[in-house]
């Protein structure tokens, strides 16, 4: 894929499993009534990685799925932003989805690809325009000073987003203040390249982008679904209480999942497969 911005993209699309009665690893044409899962990786994850492998099986078996390595991540080119300019990375992939014949789509995102998931469900729209096919869905300009969008489609029909954080620069547990070491240090970005195969951009953020508590009253009336585990070690339970409340009531569901972890490497089959359900039954809805 190329985004916006003209970074490339690695990006793998696999069909639903479900009731296809085909051999394993056999492809089959999309429906434009077969919803599909957009899957947006942690910082530090790819495509490859053996937890968004995992998250691509299970969720096959209910819906066509697409998995990508954002930029500076990967096969991808670019360098990562750590969730800022990746919006433009899952928009492309949305935009993808729609482009192989799939009329419904849902994005869930983990940890980072969890606030972008947040943030690209506020600034693209399924607007009036976007019934027009000859007419590109554009981001919400925003007083944010957010980049316009040209991909038509990209806008997602339901959001999910696991571990993922309510406000930015948040350095109040250990692993993140290592995480802000990596980003913001040059012998950090080194051991980012050489020892999580992550390429990092040196430039801060200019301006910086929306927040995804900021992000969540926007993304109505799209369904949104917020899963947060009661020991994840990066960012405690305000952080999803906080994006709850911020959605208003009634305005996104919320799982606080006992025992687990942090974000895709935290998620067990049963657990992927309920966020699968209830992202098919969202849209159904």
């Amino acid at each position: 894929m190329l985004t916006d911005d003209g970074v490339p993209v690695e990006a793998v699309y696999e069909p639903c499993t479900a009731g296809s009665g085909a051999s394993a690893g056999a492809r089959a044409e999309p429906a434009a009534d077969t919803p599909v899962i957009v899957v947006a990786h942690g910082f530090t994850g790819s495509v490859a990685r053996p937890a968004v492998r995992r998250a691509a099986r299970v969720f096959s078996q209910r819906a066509a799925v697409i998995t990508f390595s954002f930029r500076g991540h990967g096969r991808s080119g670019g360098r990562s932003t750590v969730g800022d300019r990746e919006v433009l990375d899952l928009a492309a992939a949305v935009a993808w989805a729609r482009t192989l014949g799939h009329g419904r789509v849902v994005t869930v995102g983990f940890s980072m690809g969890g606030s972008v998931a947040l943030r690209h469900g506020a600034l693209y729209t399924d607007g009036p325009e976007a019934r027009d096919a000859a007419v590109r869905v554009p981001v919400r300009e925003r007083s944010t000073g957010e980049h316009s969008g040209a991909h038509f489609g990209a806008h997602a029909d339901a959001v999910v987003a696991v571990s993922a954080p309510a406000r930015w620069y948040y350095r109040g547990t250990a692993p993140m203040r290592r995480l802000h070491w990596v980003v913001t240090r040059p012998s950090g970005r080194l051991v980012g390249r050489y020892g999580f195969r992550t390429r990092i951009a040196t430039d801060d953020w200019d301006p910086v982008p929306l927040s995804p508590v900021a992000a969540v009253p926007l993304i109505a009336p799209a369904p949104l679904l917020l899963v947060h585990g009661d020991r994840d070690p990066y960012f405690p339970l305000d952080h999803p209480r906080m994006l709850a409340e911020a959605a208003g009531e009634g305005g996104a569901d919320l799982w606080l999942e006992r025992g687990m972890g942090h974000a895709e490497n935290a998620a067990d089959d049963a657990l992927l497969g309920r966020i699968a359900d209830w992202a098919t039954a969202a849209l159904s809805a």
